[in-house]
């Protein structure tokens, strides 16, 4: 037991330098190539925390566990919103831009219930079945690209949308790093980031089996915890150094590629069920995306601030203790 312990520390050290790491590679590749942070927090560095969850996920599909792959993706998109955007949002006020409010808030919540209704269209409609085709996983691939490279083109609005909100904030302007180093460290950040987390949930996962939990109940709590330990040190570390769209970028950029990317994916690899869902995982998914709305267009000049954070906080919470309860 001494041993799992010093390892669970191990990644999570690792996780933090890694984290540290990536903020400064990504926020300097932005300015080198004339991007907006959260379009790089959406692309790259959202997908460089995501790997955990797609190793997860694809190899969970592969072995059809289903519980394991789409317990792992719900698990991981309410801490990412409920837990992670609370955390950074109490650390610093996360700002945002018109176009997260025009496109990248409304996608996220889109796709939220997209996945729900996939998951509960033979209970509530009768129609197909209770989970993800191999039809449906092309769909939501599909959809994947089509968001990313819209992302790209749609840019400027959020480079105009930044370069307002450092204009509202003194402060020293950042100095213009070599390609290289940014390169370097977005790397190093990236594998830290991966290494780090996948030892935290090695170990976690033989505690948590020991125990005699459910694999749902795994894939929910601990796996996605694990999964999430990227974008948890990620996105803090950018509100702590000022980068809030870095940071809101790294969540809505991670919920979308685990939704359309991973169970897309996972499905075109093996149709998933998603029937041992409860209906209470679908809610919390639902309550989080539903929240970041409405905190988006009524929060105090377009920013999430500390109280908005807080409640997010307390939402994983109240469905940690729900789970618990139902294990």
């Amino acid at each position: 037991m001494t041993i799992e312990i010093l390892l669970l520390i191990a990644g999570l050290v690792l996780v933090l330098i890694g984290a540290e790491a990536l903020v400064d590679g990504a926020s300097g590749l932005a300015r080198r190539w004339g991007m907006s942070e959260f379009v790089i927090g959406l692309t790259i560095v959202a997908l460089g925390t995501s790997a955990p969850e797609m190793v997860v996920s694809f190899v969970s599909a592969v072995e059809k566990n289903s519980d394991l792959a789409v317990g792992n993706i719900i698990g991981s998109n309410v801490f990412n919103t409920a837990l992670i955007l609370g955390l950074s949002a109490i650390i610093a006020p996360v700002a945002i831009t018109r176009g997260n409010l025009r496109r990248d808030i409304p996608v996220n919540i889109a796709i939220t219930v997209l996945l729900i209704f996939c998951g509960l269209k033979h209970t509530l409609f009768g129609i197909g079945q209770d989970g993800l085709s191999r039809v449906e996983g092309a769909v939501f691939v599909g959809l994947f690209i089509w968001y990313m490279v819209s992302s790209f083109l749609h840019d400027k609005e959020n480079i105009v949308g930044e370069a307002e909100l450092v204009s509202e904030v003194a402060g020293e302007k950042p100095k213009r790093a070599s390609l290289f180093r940014c390169l370097l460290f977005l790397a190093a950040g990236l594998a830290a980031l991966v290494f780090g987390g996948q030892l935290f949930v090695d170990h976690a996962q033989v505690v948590a089996r020991m125990a005699g939990l459910s694999d749902k109940f795994i894939a929910i709590t601990v796996l996605a915890l694990g999964t999430s330990l990227p974008e948890l040190a990620t996105s803090c570390v950018a509100a702590a150094k000022g980068r809030g769209q870095l940071a809101l970028g790294n969540i809505l950029g991670s919920n979308t590629s685990n939704i359309l990317l991973i169970l897309g994916g996972s499905a075109l690899i093996n149709p998933l069920q998603m029937s041992r869902i409860g209906l209470y995982d679908y809610t919390a998914i639902f309550v989080c995306a539903l929240s970041l709305v409405v905190f988006a267009f009524t929060g105090h000049k377009n920013r999430l601030d500390r109280f908005e954070g807080v409640i997010l906080v307390l939402i994983q919470v109240c469905y940690f203790v729900l789970l618990f309860m139902t294990k």
